[in-house]
């Protein structure tokens, strides 16, 4: 059995389809639009009458050429919607190839820092989708240029009400241009150190060190300071401060200190300690030890393992932490006075 040649009309429909899609890309006015969902619904007919299905093609072309509403000069139909949807379909499939692509190219040089690869994902993300949706768009009929110019004067109008909105929006946007804060980073927003999880137009998502997950608003990380930790590396200092007694041997103490970092396996070693007798109190000498670690994100935990280090460390060289103490002293002459006193009864 040998196979058939296709018929000509099949070969007909096929080359009509593929001047429609030639066409598709210069289209940009309400005739154009007509005549693509014309020659494409020409095809998909030809396509089925060279296959002997003419009267389903003849109830397909009517039902996929039936106006179902109008957008100024253009009609709206089924083959219409039928190809801004696929426009639509192939716009975030682009953009989800893209992404990959740009992953796999970061990658693929080194760049292995996922913030940095975030934002440049979502920005590629935005601008494909926001192509795509102005060609679908175009195609339906509707006028770019008027819809921008209907967009400014709606912008306007409601631009007092939605005025938050807005600036958290293009705060959004300052902030993936400027990646001064990425995903991933350890920051503190008003006195509270949070993790970013996730960077929107709108507001950041974060997690804290009791991990709750708040929401920023992107317009309070632009206006206000922000302590990034992770900005340009990872290193983070880490004081504690402590006090020993007045009668203490310095010396001893300074000694004690510095043995007390020598085990702690997260401190950064290409860093040396710095022990300072940072002042002399009311109560105590107080001193202040000073390490450096590359997560700062457990900052309060390792200050935790270092105060216990010192508290053994003292102990071990026999040195008294002091407390907070008053000494009352009296003259001679009060003493002999207050010595003189009987008790009554």
């Amino acid at each position: 059995m040998t196979m058939q040649e296709p018929p000509i009309e099949l070969d007909q429909a096929l080359d009509t389809l593929r001047e429609m899609i030639g066409e598709a890309d210069t289209a940009d006015t309400a005739e154009a639009s007509r005549d693509i969902t014309g020659q494409a619904t020409e095809g998909i007919v030809g396509i089925l009458e060279g296959f002997g299905a003419g009267e389903i093609a003849g109830f397909l072309h009517t039902f996929l050429n039936f106006p179902v509403f109008s957008l100024g000069e253009t009609d709206v139909t089924p083959m219409l919607v039928l190809i801004v949807g696929v426009l639509i379909l192939f716009t975030w499939w682009s953009s989800n190839l893209l992404q990959r692509w740009v992953e796999r190219a970061f990658h693929s040089r080194g760049v292995t820092d996922q913030g940095t690869t975030a934002v440049v994902k979502r920005l590629l993300h935005y601008l494909v989708m926001a192509i795509g949706l102005g060609i679908a768009l175009d195609t339906m009929g509707v006028s770019l240029g008027a819809l921008f110019a209907a967009g400014a004067i709606f912008a306007v109008g409601i631009g007092f009400a939605m005025q938050n909105i807005a600036q958290n929006f293009v705060s959004g946007l300052i902030l993936l241009v400027e990646r001064a804060i990425k995903p991933g980073d350890v920051v503190e927003v008003e006195g509270r150190v949070v993790r970013v999880l996730k960077m929107g137009i709108r507001t950041t998502v974060a997690r804290t060190r009791d991990e709750e997950e708040i929401i920023i608003p992107n317009a309070m990380l632009v206006q206000t300071a922000v302590k990034n930790f992770t900005l340009d590396d990872p290193l983070f200092r880490l004081r504690v401060d402590v006090g020993v007694a007045y009668e203490s041997d310095m010396r001893e103490v300074r000694n004690a200190l510095l043995a007390a970092t020598e085990d702690l396996d997260w401190r950064v070693v290409e860093r040396d300690p710095i022990i300072v007798l940072s002042d002399f109190g009311d109560s105590a000498v107080e001193w202040q030890i000073s390490l450096w670690t590359n997560n700062a994100w457990i900052a309060p935990r390792q200050a935790a393992e270092l105060r216990e280090a010192i508290w053994w460390s003292l102990a071990d060289h026999g040195i008294t932490i002091a407390f907070p103490q008053i000494d009352v002293h009296f003259d001679p002459p009060v003493t002999e006075g207050l010595s003189e006193l009987r008790p009554t009864g």
